[in-house]
């Protein structure tokens, strides 16, 4: 079966805002939308758009490590779901989403 792939790249301390964290949010608004399913992947090491390198490593006492949300469903449904993460991602663009044709197995 063919779908589409959405990965939200945000930041760990990212905050919704009502103060849950961002990738929280997407996840349960991802299962209120009804989509197939969604994890959360969090990242030993990363930077983004701020070009700061932030890393798990032993002394290190970074906050900010990468975390990806990752949703597989059917196009129109992931698709459908683009405007809530505008939402949650607000105009000053937090978060990175990318979108990619994928291929279930179920075994």
């Amino acid at each position: 079966m063919t779908a589409l792939r959405l990965t939200v790249f945000v930041g760990e301390s990212d905050m919704a805002s009502h103060g849950r964290p961002l990738y929280t949010e997407i996840v349960h608004r991802a299962h209120r939308a009804g989509l197939a399913g969604a994890s959360v992947f969090r990242g030993i090491e990363g930077f983004g758009a701020s070009s700061r390198v932030h890393t798990a490593r032993l002394l290190s006492l970074s906050e900010e490590l990468p975390v990806a949300v990752v949703i597989v469903d059917a196009e129109p449904r992931v698709r459908g779901f683009l405007p809530v993460l505008d939402e949650l991602l607000g105009p000053d663009g937090r978060g990175l989403v990318t979108l990619d044709a994928t291929e279930v197995h179920r075994g």
